[in-house]
């Protein structure tokens, strides 16, 4: 599909450029994202491009490739050219830099009650080994405010340094302890911004590290530059609202703490031991180079990068994207709520990008479970063909609904049928 002609005005008109079926209504892009036809196309034409001499490729030319849409991505969020790196996804992002910090017994590994399951999961595993750091979770609790946020986080990492300074005296072997704090920039369930640069200002005051998990931020958050944000470490998702292909995604290690980063997963052969020969340990950091080739991969979808932010461009820029999902998810979550009969999770906005949430007309006695979840997403899936993110948090059950260039305030309303139809059938079950 060609991109030579204006583009149509976002909306209906738009779905065209999406390869979806004609009758689906696609309000759950948070999740895995969607890609543009043109991007998928030119996606292909890179894959069938390498596959004519994949051993040139790789063994001659790869890094030239893959060089230009790191530099891009990295000034597209503010940081350094050599500060980030690609990996298959958010997931794998955050797991690489947990796995690789050096932990003590008596480190604190912070995280929230609605930090994504799998990285809870992955913590907890950190904590289940030797030398056992401990764990401590943010109670984080919707509906709330920015302000109520940092107040409460600010409290909470006063409490943990005061534990930490009291572990550290006893420490005879001069090891020094550590607090971690694993922080989203964007809620998964609910879909909800946290107010995470004054998060990271707050543990950088206190001498805590700090991992964004921004696995929806890119493409979604307006303005990103993590130079003047200062995290420790950040990772996002560039196939979900960047229009990237899978898998793709950005890991950001400052310059400061590349040396934290030993090895990627799985370690590949740039690997620096400290066994190593002199003049190899004295090299520069060998950071970008180990995340350059860690195995077979199909690298088309790194490259989607250039055609996914020449799609953006296309549409108009990031500013016009950002207003028009931004503005819907506001407009279609009030008509959402209007229509169910149900309140917003935040109705000021002010947590809101291009998720909105908003409550099921759906008992809480309804067990959070995979039959339950199964019932939900098979009615609307296959009886109404429309998709959103349905999750039980704080007592009620919540449809998140993603706003997105081709949709329309009517696809809300056709939500709101369809919620309606699905859960008046789990409530007679």
């Amino acid at each position: 599909m060609s991109t030579d002609s204006s583009p149509p005005p976002f909306g209906h008109q738009l779905r065209k450029y999406f390869g979806f079926e004609p009758n689906y209504v696609n309000l759950n892009h948070g999740s895995y994202g969607s890609v543009p036809v043109p991007v998928s196309v030119a996606t292909e034409n890179t894959f069938k491009s390498i596959e004519r001499n994949i051993d040139r490729f790789i063994k001659l030319h790869l890094p030239e490739h893959i060089r230009p849409a790191r530099h891009r991505i990295a000034k597209f969020v503010g940081a350094g050219p050599d500060e980030v790196v690609f990996v298959p996804n958010a997931s794998h992002g955050l797991n690489t830099v947990l796995r690789n910090l050096v932990w003590n017994k008596g480190d604190i590994i912070v995280t929230a009650t609605t930090t994504y399951g799998s990285i809870q999961r992955t913590v907890q595993y950190i904590s289940d080994l030797p030398p056992h750091p401990s764990l401590s979770v943010f109670d984080l609790k919707f509906p709330t405010t920015h302000t109520s946020i940092v107040e409460s986080f600010r409290q909470h990492i006063d409490g943990l340094v005061f534990e930490l300074q009291s572990s550290q005296k006893s420490i005879v072997d001069g090891t020094k302890l550590k607090i971690v704090a694993v922080i989203d920039g964007i809620v998964s369930n609910p879909g909800a911004y946290l107010p995470w640069k004054e998060m990271v200002a707050a543990c950088r005051e206190k001498g805590i590290l700090t991992v964004i998990d921004a696995a929806h931020s890119i493409g979604q958050e307006p303005n990103i530059n993590l130079t003047e944000a200062g995290p420790d470490f950040w990772v996002s998702n560039c196939h979900k609202w960047l229009y990237a292909m899978r898998p793709c995604a950005v890991l950001y290690v400052p310059k400061r703490n590349q040396h934290l980063i030993a090895s990627p997963f799985p370690t590949s052969f740039s690997y620096v031991s400290p066994q190593d020969p002199p003049e190899r340990l004295l090299a520069d950091s060998h950071f970008v180079e180990m995340f350059g080739w860690t195995g077979s991969a199909d690298f088309s979808s790194l490259l989607s990068i250039h055609p996914a932010l020449d799609f953006r461009e296309w549409l108009g820029g990031e500013q016009k994207i950002t207003d028009y999902c931004h503005s819907l998810a506001l407009t279609g979550g009030k008509r959402l709520s209007e229509l169910l009969g149900t309140p917003l999770l935040d109705p000021t906005g002010e947590l809101t990008l291009n998720m909105v949430n908003v409550g099921l007309p759906l008992a809480p006695s309804i067990p959070d479970n995979l039959v339950t979840h199964e019932a939900l997403l098979r009615n609307l899936l296959e009886g109404w063909h429309v998709s959103a993110a349905v999750y039980l948090h704080n007592g009620r059950w919540w449809v998140r609904a993603s706003a997105q260039v081709w949709n329309e305030i009517s696809d809300f309303e056709y939500l709101a049928k369809a919620l309606k139809d699905s859960c008046e059938k789990l409530e007679l079950k």
